[in-house]
Order: structure tokens, then sequence, then C-alpha cells
């Protein structure tokens, strides 16, 4: 009876029958109580997102299972401290951490949440070392900016340790069992990131420990017969409520995301599971992106910005060449020629080859019509393979090659695993190194890594998500060009949505923001990433009561979406209410501390108050990140020019207009210094050129009004100021150059606000 109901329990969570498992679990344990059933009962309560029952009935327990399922649920409703307590027990200091990998790589969550970073990225590394296939682990250690090399996790080692794994089980009686297998059944959906009372929808932006080569997740009384027509059960991945054919185009065939198939979950990566790179990312996502904005005077009152900055918004509304022929405008505002996708529209069901570099395609030549099913070659890949060590793993392994060994419902022999892990491994090394350069903000490098893919696999929704994410950084046009192939290929996946929801707000795409925020909702409106769109587009129509109440509801769906507490922030000082600002700024650098907008936010806003010691110190924050943005460094030096170190800002706007020789407000700045230290000359030739880049901006017009009113050089000045005028300013600063120019013949001395 007891195995019958094991059985049926099993078979019931397979086909998602969730109510029934648990009614048929509760008959089990009634009839047969024992800690292992129990073990049944919670994961059946956890498979349906109860994680509250869970932890009811696991309270206490001692199994090693039993606690790993237990910190599973208290993660899920933000019990950190029970959850730590239950996989390192205090009277217990030197018990193994249940599930091996997976509970590492659980423990390493609670300790980056609880804010110990070193903790959390020992128990990370140590989740690679026991699994290297573990990339939820690598992902975390490259948010946190701690990740080496990819090749230092899955090169030859980590071969070696897969070709082990599978030597211990085919010498396990387990596996030799074809119903074994069976058991486990994954939970990976039962750790989730939000802790929200709203879990019953997995979100995107969540992270899953799993299990991974533990212990059963699910118990039964060992050696009972479970049924062999689970050995093929695919991952569980629950979907999300979606319209029909959201996009009006079918995904292609061939770059649809398979799910890996077969019942031996061991196998199975972490990146299966649903996630977002939030903060996330690059984590948030996750992330970015300070705003320029336009071409005022900060801590003077002449060309005072009328509205704050949105850190992740690079916009720079005014800074933007207003020339009709700009074909792109970049990330930082200025503006480009398209040069990577040109002007072709893209065919609704076939990407056309897309030129990025020197003979390389973005997109595959023809995905409506196919795509190649090109093989990793390691030359074209130029990284390191695992192949030329082959002989000596052979050596070190040559009992797998007499083995046969069950796989995913397939023997394999020796040989094969040992290509398969190869090939694994091969492809995980450029999939990590390009997801680590991204989160390091090393864009191109990251970007030439990604392009080192096959077609197959480039052409997927995460890693299109990826490279718009890069290209978000530093040219919105590509970014919004990547996130639609993604968009096109996987309607469904709301990965790195948010982020695109921002570049579509740089470059004013109401229409396409307002579609967009729609079909999210529609698609999921338990995700965070779709509120954070809906939110973009009322921000775009300067609604931002309504944005920051749409911001708050993703904040509410998963308390740990940094991006979402950074835009709170960015609404609260729209809102010019600083003090609730700077709380969703520190909210949101809790959950990721890496998360340099958050940072920039904080300075922005002590710059408008003119705490320019605070400024200086968040700027630094933010630069230390991200050390290659023009516009942190632009905003430093402003920081520092209103400390009177002019000199250092000096040097720092060199650097920033270096990092960014295309971006505008370095160059401003620049001449704003160069005009209070009186170096006039200096400061004209700089305007001069900044006129080439920003034809239409009345603030450098201004600028060289004041300079030639500075030098008795009336005529001129009044010339440049009425062309000021003539560019239509803002309400604010037209009021600020007629008065300028009432007070044209006012000595300098006798005149301290202008």
């Amino acid at each position: 009876m007891e195995a019958i109901l094991v059985d049926c329990v099993q078979k019931s969570l397979c086909h998602f029958m969730h109510s029934n498992a648990i009614f048929l679990s509760h008959r089990l344990c009634a009839e047969f109580p024992s800690e292992t059933n129990l073990q049944l009962l919670a994961g059946c309560y956890l498979q349906s997102n109860q994680a509250h029952s869970a932890y009811h009935i696991l309270k206490g327990t001692q199994m090693a299972q039993s606690r790993y399922l237990f910190a599973i649920s208290c993660f899920q409703m933000d019990l950190l401290n029970e959850a730590e307590a239950a996989l390192c027990p205090a009277n217990d200091p030197n018990a193994e951490v249940p599930n091996g990998s997976a509970g590492h790589h659980l423990l390493g969550l609670i300790y980056r949440y609880t804010d110990r970073r070193k903790t959390a990225i020992h128990h990370f590394k140590q989740a690679l070392l026991m699994d290297p296939l573990m990339w939820a682990a690598y992902e975390e250690l490259c948010i946190l900016g701690a990740a080496e090399e990819a090749t230092a996790f899955f090169g030859e080692a980590a071969a070696l340790s897969i070709q082990k794994q599978y030597l211990n089980c085919s010498t396990s009686p387990k596996l030799h069992s074809s119903s074994a297998d069976c058991n486990l059944v994954d939970t990976r959906h039962c750790v989730s990131e939000d802790t929200s009372p709203r879990q019953s929808k997995l979100k995107q932006g969540q992270k899953d420990p799993g299990n991974h080569h533990g212990a059963p997740i699910l118990g039964g009384t060992s050696g009972q017969p479970v049924s062999s027509g689970l050995s093929n059960i695919s991952f569980y991945n629950t979907p999300s409520p979606m319209v029909t054919q959201l996009s009006g185009v079918a995904p292609p065939p061939l770059c649809r995301n398979v799910q890996p198939n077969g019942s031996n979950m061991s196998m199975q990566s972490a990146e299966n599971s649903p996630r977002s790179t939030v903060n996330s990312t690059i984590q948030a996502p996750r992330r970015k992106f300070v705003d320029e904005g336009k071409f005022r005077k900060i801590s003077g009152r002449l060309f005072s910005d009328s509205g704050p900055r949105r850190s992740l918004r690079l916009s720079g509304d005014a800074s933007v060449n207003a020339n009709p022929n700009t074909t792109a405008v970049s990330g930082n505002g200025t503006s480009y020629t398209s040069k990577h996708l040109g002007g072709s529209k893209l065919s609704s069901m076939a990407f056309r080859s897309v030129t990025f570099r020197k003979g390389q395609s973005w997109a595959n030549e023809n995905i409506g019509e196919g795509i190649h099913n090109d093989i990793l070659d390691d030359s074209r890949l130029n990284i390191t393979s695992t192949s030329s060590s082959l002989p000596t793993i052979e050596d070190k392994s040559y009992e797998l090659d007499a083995a046969n060994i069950p796989v995913g419902g397939q023997v394999l022999s020796g040989s094969e695993v040992t290509t398969g892990a190869s090939e694994i491994l091969t492809l995980l090394r450029v999939l990590g190194e390009g997801f680590r350069l991204a989160c390091l903000y090393r864009c191109q490098d990251a970007l030439e890594t990604y392009l080192k893919l096959p077609y197959k696999h480039y052409n997927t929704g995460w890693v299109l998500s990826q490279v718009g994410k890069v290209y978000c950084e530093f040219d919105y046009l590509e970014a919004d060009r990547a996130f639609g192939l993604a968009r096109q290929i996987t309607p469904y996946n709301l990965e790195a949505m948010d982020v695109y929801s921002t570049v579509l707000y740089h470059l004013k795409e109401d229409m396409k923001l307002s579609y967009l925020a729609q079909e999210l909702v529609h698609s999921d409106r338990l995700a965070p990433q779709s509120w954070c769109a809906m939110g973009n587009c009322y921000s775009l129509q300067k609604d931002h009561e309504t944005a920051l109440k749409t911001f708050q509801r993703a904040v509410q769906l998963n308390p740990r979406f940094a991006y979402a507490h950074t835009l709170c922030g960015h609404e609260y000082v729209a809102l010019e209410d600083f003090e609730n600002g700077i709380r969703c700024y520190q909210s949101a650098l809790r959950v990721d501390a890496r998360h340099y907008n958050a940072w920039y936010g904080l300075g922005m806003v002590y710059l408008r108050q003119e705490k320019f010691e605070f400024s200086e110190h968040h700027f630094q924050m933010a630069f230390q990140i991200n050390p290659r943005s023009s516009v942190i460094l632009s905003y430093l030096g402003t920081a520092l020019h209103a400390l009177k170190r002019s000199e250092e800002a000096l040097v720092v706007m060199e650097k920033a207009i270096l990092a960014d020789k295309k971006n505008p407000v370095p160059m401003y700045q620049k001449a704003n210094i160069l005009m209070s230290l009186e170096k006039f000359d200096e400061a004209l030739e700089v305007l001069e050129e900044l006129k080439e880049y920003a034809p239409r901006e009345s603030s450098v017009y201004a600028l060289m009004g004041r300079i030639y009113k500075r030098r008795n050089m009336h005529e001129r000045a009044m010339l440049h100021y009425g062309i000021a005028l003539d560019l239509k300013p803002s309400a604010t600063d037209a009021a600020a150059i007629k008065a300028a120019i009432e007070k044209l013949h006012v000595p300098d001395e006798m005149d301290d606000n202008l």
C-alpha cells in the first residue's frame, strides 16, 4: 500500500496535479507516519508554492533532506536566520551541508542577502567545485563581482569531476534500478526570491537553488518501487498565463529553448530554472545606467535642470542631436549612425544576416529557413579546449570506457560521457566569460565573447537579452534591436524586459513602450519586470505618481528586485521627495551592493542638495563598480569642481571625454571649469568643438555668452544669448537667459548670480 501511494503521488506531481498529490500524501502520512513520508508531503506543498505549509510540516525534523526542504521553505518566507540554522545546525558545526552543491548554493544566497559577501562567495565556489554544471552559482559570483575567468571553473578539473560523478553513479546499485530516478522530483521551483505574500507565481526575476546531485528531494521509503513510466520526466516549468501569440510572429522552431529531457535531474543546469538577470545581472540587472541629462549648470542656478536625473536613463533629452538625418541615439544621449544593423527593417518571419564586426554575423542568415547546427569549434572560439587534455582524462578515467552509464533515460558509454562533458563545458566557458565581462561592464569584450557562440546558441532569448543589456550601456538603438530579436524568438520570456523598457523610454518610443508593457502584463501580471515596464510608460508621460505606484507594485512582488527599488527612487526624486528617494536607493543597495545606478542616484540627490562631499563619495562608489562610464566620470568631476578642486575635476573630465568622445556632458563641464579658472580661450575652443556634436543645445550658447560677457565682448555675448533663446530652452532656462541679458552691462563683481 505504501509503495502504491508513493507511486501515485509521484505520478500526480509529474502531471502537475498538486491537489491530488497533497491529498494522497496526507493519506500516506496518516497510514505510514515517517519523516521520509513527511518529506514527500512537504515537497508537494513546495511544488504548489505553499511554503508556509511545508515550513510547519518540517519544523523540528532532523534528516538532512528534511533540513534542506525546511531551509527552502524558510528562504521563500524570508526567514533567513532559520534557513541558515537548518542547513548549519549550531549543535553540530561539523555536519555536512545537505544536498551537496544545491545546499551550498542555497547557503550562498542566504549569506548574500544577509550581507556576508565573503562567506557567500565561498559557498558559491564550493557549489561549483561539487557540481561544475551549477551555472546559477557562477552567475551569482559574477553578480557579486567575484568570479574568476570561466576557464577556472569549466576547465579540465570540471571535466574530471563530471566523469567521477557518473563513474560513481554507474557503480551505484541505485542507478541500476529503472525506477530510481523517478524519486528525484525536482524542486528548483521551491526556492523563490520573492518573499511577498503572492508567491503563487514563479517570477522571471528569481533564482532557484535547485536540487543538484543530492538526495532525492521527495522521499518515500527506501527501496520502494516506483513506476518506470516516470523515467522521461522533463524539467518542471510552470508556465505563466499568456495571451495567444502576443507578438504576432511565431518563434523560429529551431530557436526555441528546449527543455532538458530525462529523469536524471543531476544533469540539469540551474540555468534552466526561470530567472531574470536582476539583480541582478547584466543583474539587475542589474542594472544601469546613469543619465547625464541636459546640459545644465548644477551648482549654479542659471541652467539648473528642471527635473531630476534617472540613473538608469541616459537619454540626455536636450543633448540629442535634433538633426533629422540622425539615425541613432547612443546610450550617452549622443548621435550615432547605426553602423551595425543599417536601416533595413527586420522581416517578421526571418532575420537577415547582420554584420556586427568584420565578417561576424549577429543574427542567423535566415532563422525562418533553419539554423545550421554549428558545433563549437575551439579554433573559432579562441578558447582553451579540454580536448587537448583528453588523453590525460582518458588515462585517469579508463574505467568509464567499459561502463554503461544511465543518463537521462539513455545508456551512454564512458567515451560518450567524456565527449558530452567536454562539449558542455566548452559552451559554458563562452557563456560564462561573456556574462562575467558584462557584469564587470567590459562591454566590448563581452560582445566579442558572445559572438564566439554558435548561431543556434547566440540566437536564443537569453543570449540576445544579455547582448541587449550590454548595448544598453552605450548604444540604445543597438540594444533595441537586440531586445527586439529576443522578443521575436522567445515572446514568453521576461528576461531583462525591464531594461528593454528603459531603452524604449530613452528613445522616446512611447507607442512601442506602451505595447511592450501591455504584452508583459498580459503574459505575467505577477512578474516585477511587467510592472517596471508599465511604470516606465507612465513616467515617459510625466505621470510620476502613477509610475511610482506601479514601481511599488514591482517591489511588492519581489522585494529582492534591486532595479524596482531604484526606479521608485527616481520617481520620488522627480516628485522632489528626496528623503524617500534616498531610502529607495539604499534599499536597492541592500539587495545588490554593486547596483551602481543606485549609488549614482544617491550622488545626484546630494548634488542637488548641495551636499558635495556626500555627492562625491557616492559618485566614487559608482565609479569603482563601473570605471568605464563616461557619465559617472562627468558627474564626479562636477562634484569635485563644486568642492573647489578644479584641477582634479579637469583630470576627471579628460578621462570622461576619452571614455566616450561623443558624450557631450564632460565637454560642457570641462568648459565650465575652464571658465571658472579664467581660461577663456581654452573654454571657447572646447565649446566650439561641442557645437559640432550638439548644435541645437541652448546651454552651449548660453555658456559662450557668459564667457564673452566676462571678456567684455558684449556684442558677441548678446549674439549667443539670442541664439540660445531661439533654440527654445525650457521656461526656467529661458528666464535665466533673459535675466543675464538684462544684466549684460553689469560688472561681474556686482553680479554674483550669473
